[in-house]
């Protein structure tokens, strides 16, 4: 049984600690967006994360196996009621970039040609060092254990896939009781200001590669051939009819063909014609009704027309649902440090995708959005994903003193019938007892590699 989480009134001296420690994690966060990198391997961005954390000596700190992850873990040090353990936190911070050629005009743009950090996490990995800071200063008084999971490959390859396959749930020796995640927004919201929403936040998305095969020939003579190139054009409309009217408009789908391809002149009928797409949803339970649905419609087409269609699905992203309990929990930490106003509903979820789901999905927690709008009275500002996005640097000190709250606030857990009531020192105590095969460990603590100073340090 769970003590139920009211978030308590937050000492001001939580924001006013990020806000010392503002010019410390911006400079994080320039030298982050200066040097970006892509997928699952970020040398440059695990060293430079690592290097920050390492002077924090009550950290331990594991690198991941098969992606350059970062998993930390602050063991709470303030008093227990009897029949009661520590809960664990996690928050996590995503570090990958995306292949964009950056035109921001910053003074500190990207030096690695065609990558760019245009989504933020610049931004989330430095605030949740500084967090990591804040929280270990205060790991006397803190009652939860804390895992800070940074995460490499959210925009593409499923990183926190790995990381949970990788033991990232149960870090601190024992599965997390909440997780919580921080995205900021470049035109969404005004500068500062959080937003959430209980239930479905974020739309599930899957990836669709289609190929209709045809059969070639002159353009002069399409009677003789096979042409798949009208037939492509025919599903696009059809996948847009099917979103607009074969679903609930008050929970809708989304279809969108991002990317057509066929044939290599005007006066060539290809012998086949391509096309990727995105499908997006935010109930669960529609997922399996519009993979069959699109299936229908390209197969009935194309075999209409006398053609073949071969269909392929990556493996999807679930839906992000928010906890309603952890949702409110998280509302009420921010109302409590910023005020009233800095928090805001969600009328609606958003229909991109986010890796957290993942974690969300085996975790009951929530994730927030932060405004960080560059122009305050402009709200037609650049979005996520622009080459020419910028964001509020000012709004750190926010997402740094939230991250931390969230930890600093928990609650003790009752102890339930039966539970151990033993404290849990060490995570390897707990493989030794119980087994981990998910964390490797010759991973365990930082290499004195990745302790090496990365070429961009300090710049």
């Amino acid at each position: 049984m769970e003590v139920e989480q009211v978030a308590m009134p937050v000492s001001a001296s939580v924001l006013r600690e990020a806000e010392q420690i503002f010019e410390e994690v911006r400079d994080l966060r320039r030298a982050l967006h200066r040097h970006p990198e892509c997928g699952l391997n970020l040398p440059l961005t695990q060293g430079a994360v690592l290097r920050r954390l390492a002077p924090m000596d009550a950290l331990e700190l594991t690198a991941g196996s098969r992606l350059s992850s970062i998993t930390a873990v602050l063991r709470g040090q303030g008093p227990l009621p009897a029949g009661t353990r520590r809960p664990v936190v996690l928050l996590r911070a995503d570090m990958d970039a995306l292949p964009i050629i950056e035109d921001t005009g910053l003074e500190f743009s990207s030096e690695n040609v065609g990558v760019m950090h245009a989504c933020g996490h610049d931004l989330h990995a430095a605030a949740l060092v500084g967090a990591a800071s804040v929280l270990h200063e205060h790991r006397r008084e803190l009652i939860a254990d804390v895992v800070f999971m940074f995460q490499p490959a959210e925009e593409t390859y499923f990183g926190a896939k790995y990381m949970i396959e990788e033991g990232v749930i149960e870090a601190a020796g024992r599965r997390a009781d909440a997780a919580f995640g921080l995205h900021v927004q470049a035109s969404d919201l005004p500068a500062g200001v959080f937003a959430s929403r209980p239930g479905p936040l974020m739309a599930g998305c899957d990836e669709l590669h289609a190929r209709v095969v045809g059969l070639g020939g002159h353009g002069s003579t399409p009677h003789v051939a096979k042409d798949p190139v009208p037939v492509v054009a025919e599903i696009v409309l059809a996948l847009q009819t099917l979103a607009a009217r074969g679903y609930d408009p008050f929970d809708p789908v989304v279809i969108t063909v991002g990317r057509i391809q066929a044939g290599s002149a005007g006066n060539v009928i290809p012998d086949f014609a391509e096309f990727d797409a995105t499908v997006r949803m935010f109930s669960p339970q529609h997922r399996e009704r519009l993979i069959s649905d699109i299936e229908r419609i390209c197969q009935g087409i194309t075999a209409a027309h006398g053609l073949s269609v071969e269909l392929s699905w990556a493996e999807p992203y679930p839906v992000t649902v928010a906890d309603p309990g952890e949702n409110e929990y998280a509302a009420s930490v921010v109302r409590g440090l910023l005020g009233a106003e800095s928090y805001q509903e969600l009328k609606h979820p958003y229909s991109a995708s986010e890796d957290f789901a993942r974690v969300l999905r085996v975790v009951p927690g929530t994730f927030l959005s932060l405004g960080a709008r560059p122009i305050q009275d402009h709200p037609q500002t650049a979005g996520l994903h622009s080459a020419q996005v910028t964001f509020d640097e000012s709004v750190l000190p926010r997402a740094v003193a939230c991250l931390a709250s969230l930890a600093l606030n928990r609650e003790p857990v009752m102890l339930g019938e039966g539970e151990d009531l033993r404290e849990r020192s060490s995570l390897p105590e707990f493989e030794e007892l119980h087994g981990n095969p998910g964390i490797d460990a010759r991973y365990r603590g930082i290499s004195q590699e990745l302790r090496g100073e990365p070429a961009f340090e300090g710049r």
